[in-house]
Parts: C-alpha cells; structure tokens; sequence
C-alpha cells in the first residue's frame, strides 16, 4: 500500500502565489543627491593646500584697467559735480539770507511810517513780520545746505499737497520773470 500512497496525489494543494501589488514609484527629493565622499589623508600624513592665482590674460587686465579708470573718472567727475553744486548752493543760501535779512529792515522801517498814517496797531503788525522775517534769515544763515535740503524733504513728506501748490507758484514767478527779461531784451 505504500506504493499506492505514492502513485496518489496528495489530497493538500498549495495555493498559488498571487503577485504582490505594485506601490506606486515615489521621486527623490532633488536634495537627496549622491555626493561622492571626499577622501582624507591617512594619520600622521602633512597635507597642504596651496591656493596661486592664476595669471590672467594680457586682454582681460587691460580691460579691467580700463574699467577702473572709466570708473575713476566718473567717480571724480560725480564728485566735481556735487562739490560744485554745494558751493553754489552755499552761496545762493548765503545771498538769499542776505536778502531776506535786508526784506525784514525794510518792513521794520516802513512800520514807522504805517504807526504814524494807518495807526499803531497796523505798525505792531509790520513789526511782527519784520520779526518773523528777522528769525527765518537767522535759521537759513545758521543751517547748512544739507539740513535745509532734508528739511524740504521733510516738510514734502508730510505736506505734499502744500509743496505741490508752493512749487507750482514758484514755477509761475519763474516763467514770469524769465519772460519779462525776454521781452525787455526785445
């Protein structure tokens, strides 16, 4: 009977393998790159690195000193500019202080005349615009050029609509002036 147990297929099956599932395929971040390990000198080994710079060609030296000194000389040329406009403006400052100086003698003077033919109060009123005149030629005279610019800088900040209508008025009198002096010309 043993060779019949042999000859009989085994009552059990082995169920067939089903094929695993696939996961779907997932990318590497880009910054989990493979970087090739540097190599270290074994102990007790002196290394020494040395760095040389490398001569450059004869063109790329010569257009860099060109460059340079294009450069140098636009440097120097800004700064001639900028001294000459600070020194004009120093003297404009200095001239229209004198000129707003010599405004507030005139209407101190004239408050004399306006006390004796309109009245005394009409000549407390010059006298406080002479005043007031008298102060802001003080303050041109003592600030530097620099000050009053970022003081207007100021000023157009907060006020921009006032500096607008103040910049169109001095535009007028400008053209005003430019072409009365042109017509007297003719």
């Amino acid at each position: 009977m043993a060779v019949d147990q042999e000859k009989k297929p085994s009552a059990r099956k082995t169920p067939a393998k089903k094929p695993a599932a696939k996961k779907p395929a997932t990318k590497k971040p880009a910054s989990k790159r493979v970087t090739a390990k540097k190599s270290t000198p074994a102990k007790g080994v002196d290394v020494k690195k040395t760095t040389k710079a490398k001569p450059s060609a004869p063109l790329k030296a010569g257009a860099t000193r060109a460059a340079a000194s294009q450069s140098n000389a636009a440097t120097d040329l800004k700064d001639r500019a900028i001294n000459k406009a600070r020194s004009t403006a120093n003297d404009g400052k200095a001239k229209a202080g004198e000129a707003i100086g010599t405004l507030s003698e005139m209407i101190e003077n004239s408050a004399k005349t306006i006390d004796e033919n309109v009245g005394e109060k009409y000549g407390d009123y010059a006298r406080s615009a002479a005043d007031s005149v008298s102060s802001f030629a003080e303050k041109v005279n003592a600030k530097d050029v620099d000050e009053m610019v970022e003081d207007a800088r100021e000023f157009v900040r907060k006020k921009p609509a006032v500096a607008i209508g103040a910049a169109a008025v001095v535009g007028l009198l400008v053209a005003r002036l430019i072409k009365s002096g042109m017509d007297d010309r003719s």
